[in-house]
């Protein structure tokens, strides 16, 4: 066992209770203890009731001591089980794992770049992993939120906040189980985990971890592995601040129940729950969930070793719904504040590298970058360009200046406005575009992502690890992508839904969202539809919102016509929002696109016209 370097913090034993240092004898002959951190404000699923007494025996303390990792276990063994007793100790400080870049297993399931040889790889193996720590309760919380770069070849990071607990077969140690994810390097592919470690005021067990669920198509693959660890105590700064932002973070989510809730809120609708999540391969999805009347009904949650054990913290990523919640919804942020002329903000006078490029950019506007509708593209066939060698050196490009250049690489073909073609490179420059008219009224220290979280996302009250995107140059300082390259929680995506779909662009009583910006990409503005999109399907795209009809002819339970918006992304998601006001989200990695049966289920609650 790792011995912890550093004193206890004094700052956190003066925040201890006295009631919470005192034990029976009944208490003390049971092996538990009632001790725990006394916070301002307490979590609300705090104070833990359990008795201590559980049966385990995956992850005992005899494995995390001295055993190995040779293969993933259930997750649930990281989970937080139902007789969990309070926690004995406090965890104040940094824990560092050891030996991330040559420690753990390894198994392929998807390699389709052929990433993953036989020979040993960074992609197999943790990257750097150090995390800093506060408790509130039996919640432990990272210090830092959201993505770390990590300078690995392959993965960032995200530590998100876990549990503490005790258990009458663990010694009079505290068990504490912490949700990460890695984050692939510029790219936006999201692999979940979960660790577990012992502690008490002196020592710590190794880690054990494993890496058993994700969304992303093209590479997927188990890890696992068992690793020294390094703790340094120390009294974090602001630590009691962390802890109470955590628990009003965790009362301020929207009120969530299991899918199969649904049905027993709404009894009278005969509503078939197969519909949700249905026309979606089991093993491929991620997570799914039902917005109605602000209640977030979630489904889904599992790993190739059952249910994932932080639902609550599973990290999705964005991609293409980012065209829509970052670059659509900037858009109506800048509109609401500057006026809506700022759609025919010309692309050319606010990106000076369009004056090299290979198209026109000068006639360009804001709005027709937005609804990828240029007029300067290769090819003309259904996401032909962006399936294309072009767009793939685009999306693989990592610093700005190479990024930049290869979203200026196609021609000119067409008047601006008139014709759809699907091109990531163009809501980046909308994106470095908006960045620039930004800047133009508030100053060079403007930024366009840190505007959308400081303006929509916090006040949301979304989870911090939503508040930044992936950026160029694998920095934190980079340019955002604005294209994709998010993260959402179940209860962000529900809030960002609502917030375009039921709020009609108002948080706490404020009008955030301009209201005509927010109706024109709800197809809520029969003037301004956007464009028609090609191929098979004929959607509206606009403002990086797309949109289906629903017609009496293609599905007769209806009398009236309506659209459907919606935000898509890479692999199989869909964020759906009726005018019903139910939204129905899915993130599933099969490429497998169905979500017009789950959202002719939603009538049944409220009709849709």
């Amino acid at each position: 066992m790792s011995r912890s370097t550093g004193m206890r913090p004094a700052a956190r034993a003066r925040r201890r209770a006295v009631a919470g240092l005192s034990t029976t004898a009944a208490a003390l002959a049971a092996g538990l203890a009632l001790a725990a951190t006394a916070a301002a404000i307490p979590v609300p699923d705090d104070p833990l009731t359990g008795s201590g007494a559980v049966a385990r025996t995956l992850l005992t303390r005899a494995d995390l001591t001295s055993g190995a990792s040779t293969a993933p276990v259930s997750d649930g063994a990281f989970a937080l089980p139902a007789a969990a007793a309070p926690p004995r100790h406090d965890f104040e400080g940094t824990l560092t794992l050891e030996n991330t870049a040559t420690g753990g297993g390894f198994k392929e399931i998807v390699d389709t770049d052929s990433r993953t040889s036989r020979a040993d790889s960074p992609w197999k193996h943790l990257p750097p992993f150090s995390v800093t720590l506060v408790q509130n309760g039996s919640h432990l919380i990272p210090t830092k939120r959201g993505l770390t770069y990590t300078g690995s070849p392959t993965y960032n990071l995200v530590v998100s906040p876990g549990r503490v607990w005790s258990e009458s077969g663990d010694g009079g140690m505290t068990r504490a189980a912490l949700p990460f994810a890695l984050v692939e390097r510029n790219a936006n592919c999201v692999h979940n985990g979960v660790l577990t470690f012992l502690f008490d005021d002196a020592t710590t067990t190794q880690a054990r971890y494993q890496v058993t669920q994700e969304t992303c198509r093209y590479q997927k693959n188990d890890m696992w592995g068992q690793l020294p660890v390094t703790v340094r105590r120390f009294a974090v700064p602001g630590a009691a601040a962390i802890e109470d932002a955590y628990a009003t973070e965790v009362g301020d989510r929207l009120p969530t129940k299991p899918i199969a809730a649904l049905a027993t809120d709404h009894p009278s609708a005969g509503l078939d729950l197969s519909r949700f999540g249905g026309g979606i391969s089991a093993a491929h999805m991620s997570a799914y969930g039902v917005v109605v009347n602000g209640v977030n009904y979630t489904g889904g949650c599992g790993t190739r070793y059952g249910t994932y054990a932080f639902c609550d913290q599973l990290l999705l990523p964005s991609y293409s719904t980012a065209k829509s919640a970052f670059a659509g919804t900037a858009f109506m942020r800048l509109a609401q504040l500057y006026g809506g002329s700022v759609a025919n903000e010309s692309i050319g006078r606010w990106v000076p590298e369009t004056a090299g490029a290979a198209g026109t950019w000068s006639d360009v506007t804001l709005d027709n970058a937005l609804d990828m509708a240029t007029g300067n593209y290769a090819l003309a066939g259904y996401e032909s360009d962006e399936n294309s060698l072009k767009m793939t050196a685009f999306l693989t490009a990592e610093s700005y200046a190479d990024k930049m250049a290869k979203a200026l690489v196609f021609p000119r073909k067409a008047t601006p406005g008139t014709k759809w073609i699907y091109h990531t490179s163009d809501t980046f420059l909308a994106t470095r575009a908006q960045n620039a008219i930004l800047r133009s009224h508030q100053g060079s220290g403007a930024e366009i992502f840190a505007m959308l979280r400081d303006d929509v996302f916090k006040p949301l009250k979304l989870a911090p690890e939503t508040w930044e995107s992936e950026r160029t140059d694998n920095s934190p300082t980079g340019a955002a992508w604005g294209g994709y390259g998010l993260v959402w929680t179940t209860d962000a995506i529900a809030k960002v839904a609502k917030l375009h779909n039921n709020d009609g662009g108002r948080i706490a009583g404020a009008q955030v969202l301009s209201p005509t910006a927010l109706a024109a990409s709800m197809q809520r503005d029969p003037a301004d539809r956007g464009l028609t999109t090609s191929g098979p399907t004929p959607f509206k795209y606009n403002n990086g919102f797309w949109a289906l009809q629903f017609t009496p002819a293609a599905y007769p339970q209806y009398r009236c016509s309506f659209y459907v918006p919606f935000m898509s992304g890479y692999g199989g998601i869909t964020v759906a929002m009726a005018p019903n006001g139910a939204t129905y989200y899915y993130f599933s990695d099969n490429n497998e696109f169905a979500w017009a049966g789950a959202v002719n289920e939603t009538a049944k609650i409220a009709p849709m016209c």
